[in-house]
């Protein structure tokens, strides 16, 4: 980190105030090679807990810069490693409050960006949007707000984001975790003013965890990742002379090599699978429906959904 841009970060944070013009001086003193340090992260998040309040020119500068940091500084690109996801949990923990739009804003572009992000990640961003949603009150980046207990469009929208992204629990899909979480906010925001968004989002997410398909290998670790970069990137002539001896020996061979099946499904029949709900899946259902003895209007749109489907 620059010792100018540490000044700067201090200089702008100490009345709690950023204007525009000087977003613009911190976005050109940090990031004129698109590179952001640890120390000029760690500035960033400092000053960030400092500002009563955030206008949307520092919440962009923000999150685009501390999102290529999280998801990008490191090789392999697109792949949050361990360190790096302890580091940004911690900074967004450090002053004991409830993360700001900004930072669910960040949580939400790294799911975004990344290819994958180490579980223990997954599991903060569900339980900071849950909390977000059911107590957080203040302006979004996009001109909403988050209203306590209850779920608006604004929220419902930035939900939907999160759990849909690459990198959430499963890729493009709901996960089981997720939707357990699309449970407990139905049951906390019952009878609140909720948009009419946010049931379709409870309906579509539930009824996608059931019926939903999402290919297995579209994850893969970051530590898988490392060592496919470096096959690629390998241009020794063991590596050439191994693949081309096997191509000219035995042409069929790289599919036993890497493990390809004499059966494929198409992605047509997988599809058509998954949107079969399995016993266990049916059980899972029946458990949350029955958890309070009665059948609420969110559920029912979802029992009808699955009928209709």
């Amino acid at each position: 980190m620059s010792v100018h841009f540490g000044e700067l970060a201090k200089k702008v944070g100490a009345d709690g105030a950023i204007t525009g013009e000087e977003v613009l001086a911190l976005r050109r003193e940090a990031w004129p090679d698109g590179r952001i340090s640890q120390g000029e992260a760690e500035a960033i998040f400092a000053l960030n807990h400092e500002l009563a309040t955030k206008p949307a020119e520092w919440v962009d500068f923000f999150v685009e810069a501390l999102g290529e940091y999280v998801v990008n500084q490191r090789a392999p690109a697109g792949y949050v490693d361990a360190e790096n996801a302890q580091w940004l949990m911690g900074q967004i923990d450090a002053d004991g409050q409830l993360g700001s739009m900004a930072e669910l804003e960040l949580l939400v572009r790294v799911f975004e960006r990344a290819q994958n992000v180490p579980q223990s990640l997954k599991d903060y961003a569900l339980k900071q949007m849950e909390k977000a949603v059911i107590e957080g009150t203040g302006p979004t980046r996009d001109g909403g707000a988050l209203e306590a207990g209850n779920v608006n469009a604004p929220e419902a929208k930035l939900l939907r984001r999160a759990i849909f992204a690459p990198a959430s629990e499963r890729p493009a899909a709901v996960g089981p975790n997720e939707a357990s979480m699309l449970f407990r906010l139905k049951d906390a925001t019952l009878g609140a003013d909720n948009d009419p968004e946010w049931k379709r989002l409870f309906v579509q997410g539930v009824a996608n965890y059931l019926q939903g398909y999402s290919a297995e290998n579209a994850q893969i670790s970051r530590e898988r990742a490392g060592e496919l970069q470096a096959f690629m990137a390998d241009t020794s002539s063991s590596v050439g002379g191994f693949l081309g001896r096997m191509a000219q020996s035995a042409p069929n061979s790289f599919g036993v090599v890497f493990g390809r099946r004499d059966y494929d499904p198409t992605r047509e029949e997988l599809v058509a699978e998954a949107e079969e709900v399995t016993s266990d899946e049916s059980a899972w259902l029946a458990a949350k429906i029955e958890a309070d003895g009665k059948v609420d209007e969110y559920e029912q749109a979802l029992l009808d959904f699955l009928a209709e489907d």
